[in-house]
Order: structure tokens, then C-alpha cells, then sequence
């Protein structure tokens, strides 16, 4: 593929000049730039929602959700699956990134690795993908190879595969059953995907995780009910979700997260139905973990 085709390669006139420009008139224009990136995903919704709609599915088969970029696409999605633990209680091997160049390349650039296919379609074996798991690949151009070959390979194993890119016609939706673009165009630098491609990638990827948790019953309306009350933060949302679900005190509130490992969904049934840490357990178990059905919300 010919990169001066693509339109995140392209040169925008706008900017031309920009090392000619104060602080203040490159700040404006490039906040000007950021704000066209959210009607550019609004444009990719249907896309976006059909790959959710089936990621969630596979993750409630038991599958897992993968993330597979390079550069600065490949740290997006390292970051959005470093939050899922903390936020959502999953296990670290539930969503994760596999990202060119190994984990180095997340604080040390290794930008030859994005053209390693070879690696791309190992990363893959490595991380013993199935039919059961969703593979995401991301990238700006859509034609990175190690992401290409990644969900290439992913794909030939069965897996659900999307492509996330910023270009129209990207060889990465054609290698991938669900195809993403999200068009913003030329960036204020010419190349610098960091920027508005980033920005939007940020978006979706916001998307995916947490839409997908949601369906998964991981939040109680939107509350953050499967959070990890890891510091004193958290410690104290804990407590107010808890009284705001069900009524308590404060005092009966903590009583009922200490006696139930500060797992908040517990404390909620043990407190709503006044049973002990195990039946409350036991009600979450036969809801499948979901809080308004232990709750008998759902009709």
C-alpha cells in the first residue's frame, strides 16, 4: 500500500504554519481538531455496536477479550485492559493487550517491530487463542503487519476478529469479521496518529470494555459494583454504593463490607436480605453474578 494515500498520512493546508504560531492560536486550533473526533465516531457507531454485540457474547461463553496493536495503538489498548482488573475485579488473563516489541515497547519505543508478521501470528499461538476469544487489532493505517498477521491468524483459530483503523478500505477490515473505521482525517502533524486517530481509538476501545463489562453484570445501574476497594478511595465508594443500594447507615454499610471482604455486590444482598457472607455468595452464585438479578429486580 502507498502510505501517501492514506488519510492519516495526509497533510492538512490548515496547519501549515504551526511553527509559526503562538502557544495560544496552536492550542485553539488544536482543540478545534479534537472536537471533530467524536461525531467521526458517531459515524462508526453501527460498526462499533455489531462488534460489541458479539465480543460480549463471546465473553460470556467463557471467552476473552484481546487487544493487538503497535506503537501507540498497542499501548491504548494495554492501557484500557490494565483498567479492567481494578474497575471490574476480572483476572488479569480475562482482557489483555498483546502489544509489538513485548512488554518493553509500552514505555520504549520498538518501532521496527510493527513490521515483524512472523511475530504478529506468534503473539497469537502464544497467547493460546480459541474460538472462544475476541481479538481486537488496532491500528491508525490498517495495514500494520504485525497487526494484520495477528488477526489473520486469530481468525484462522476461530476467534472473533475486529479491526480498528482510521482509513477507509484498510486491509485490517478486510482481514477482520467486524470492520471499525473511524475516519478523522489528517492530523494537525502530518502522520502523527498519536493525536486525533489516538484520540478516537481511546474512544472505542473506552467503549468496548466497558459496554462489554456491563453486559457481563459487572455495575449495578451505573454503579461500579465489581470495583477492587484497594485504597481509601475505593474504600469509601464502597460504602456509599452500598447505602445507596440498600439503605444503610454508614456504619452498617462498612460493618457489612468487612464481613464480606469488601466485596460490594456480597455486602448488598447480605445486607438487603440479612443473610450471612455465604448465602450471600451463594445468591450471587445462582445469578450468575449478577447483583439486580440476586436482588429479584429482574422480571
Amino acid at each position: 500500500m502507498n502510505l501517501s494515500e492514506l488519510t492519516t498520512e495526509s497533510a492538512d493546508p490548515r496547519f501549515a504554519e504551526i511553527d509559526t504560531m503562538s502557544v495560544g492560536d496552536l492550542a485553539a486550533a488544536m482543540n478545534a481538531a479534537d472536537t471533530t473526533v467524536p461525531a467521526a465516531v458517531a459515524a462508526a457507531l453501527p460498526s462499533i455496536t455489531a462488534a460489541i454485540e458479539a465480543t460480549a457474547a463471546r465473553m460470556e461463553a467463557g471467552g476473552r477479550l484481546v487487544y493487538v496493536g503497535a506503537g501507540t495503538p498497542g499501548r491504548l489498548g494495554v492501557l484500557d485492559a490494565s483498567e479492567c482488573p481494578p474497575t471490574f475485579s476480572t483476572p488479569p488473563e480475562q482482557v489483555f493487550a498483546i502489544i509489538a516489541g513485548g512488554e518493553s515497547a509500552i514505555v520504549s519505543p520498538c518501532e521496527g517491530a510493527e513490521d515483524d508478521e512472523e511475530a504478529g501470528a506468534a503473539a497469537v499461538d502464544a497467547a493460546l487463542i480459541g474460538p472462544l476469544d475476541a481479538v481486537v487489532g488496532i491500528a491508525s493505517s490498517g495495514r500494520t503487519p504485525y497487526v494484520l498477521a495477528a488477526v489473520r491468524r486469530a481468525r484462522e483459530l476461530g476467534a472473533l476478529t475486529v479491526g480498528l483503523s482510521c482509513n477507509t478500505g484498510a486491509p485490517l477490515s478486510e482481514a477482520a469479521e467486524h470492520a471499525i473505521e473511524v475516519l478523522v482525517g489528517p492530523e494537525v502533524i502530518s502522520g502523527s496518529t498519536r493525536l486525533k486517530a489516538g484520540t478516537a481509538q481511546k474512544l472505542v476501545l473506552n467503549m468496548f470494555s466497558t459496554i462489554v463489562m456491563v453486559r457481563l453484570g459487572k455495575t449495578y445501574g451505573n454503579l461500579m459494583v465489581d470495583v477492587k476497594a484497594s485504597n481509601g478511595k475505593l474504600r469509601e465508594r464502597a460504602v456509599r454504593m452500598v447505602r445507596t443500594i440498600t439503605g444503610a447507615g454508614p456504619d452498617e454499610a462498612l460493618a457489612a463490607l468487612d464481613a464480606n471482604g469488601f466485596n460490594v455486590k456480597q455486602a448488598v444482598v447480605a445486607t438487603r436480605f440479612d443473610v450471612t457472607p455465604r448465602e450471600a455468595a451463594a445468591r450471587l452464585a445462582a445469578a450468575g453474578g449478577r447483583l439486580r438479578a440476586a436482588l429479584g429486580e429482574l422480571s
